[in-house]
């Protein structure tokens, strides 16, 4: 199960460490993730209160930068590829942030086309790994439909 996001916390929510330049911040909710915060040679003379001061501004911070943001998803030009192979990691990455694809299946098994490229479950489940932490919504439409937003209706089906 994915962790929580953390929190601004009080000292006694957590659990702080150091190791070494980093200051590790544990919730004791274990259902919350934990962070390692690099402070910098300083950590070790830092006390447990000025590190969760840190933290606790850092997660301000990134709420603040949150709120601010409005995303803008890129939708690649038909005709120009959706996905890139990287030889390196032996799989294939989105260049953009929405895709257009058919699914197929071979054998009884789901394959993915996308560009004329046929990517196995697996394949396609390292691409989508390459977003780990971002949402997804999947809108399945007709495979002559794949270039248009349909019009969506929240309701019972």
């Amino acid at each position: 199960m994915r962790k929580k996001k953390p929190h601004v916390a009080t000292l006694d929510e957590v659990q702080i460490c150091r190791d070494g330049e980093t200051a590790i911040i544990g919730f004791l909710d274990s259902s919350i993730a934990t962070t390692h915060l690099s402070l910098g040679q300083s950590t070790d003379s830092l006390s447990d209160h000025e590190i969760l001061q840190c933290f606790n501004e850092v997660v301000q911070a990134q709420r603040k930068l949150a709120s601010q943001y409005e995303h803008v998803a890129v939708e690649i030009p038909e005709g120009s590829p959706q996905v890139e192979y990287f030889e390196q990691t032996d799989q294939w990455c989105l260049r953009g942030d929405v895709l257009r694809c058919l699914i197929d299946d071979e054998d009884g098994q789901p394959v993915i086309v996308i560009d004329d490229q046929e990517l196995t479950l697996e394949q396609f489940g390292k691409l989508l790994v390459t977003h780990a932490g971002w949402g997804m919504r999947l809108i399945v439409v007709p495979d002559d439909e794949i270039s248009v937003s349909p019009k969506i209706e929240i309701r019972e089906p």
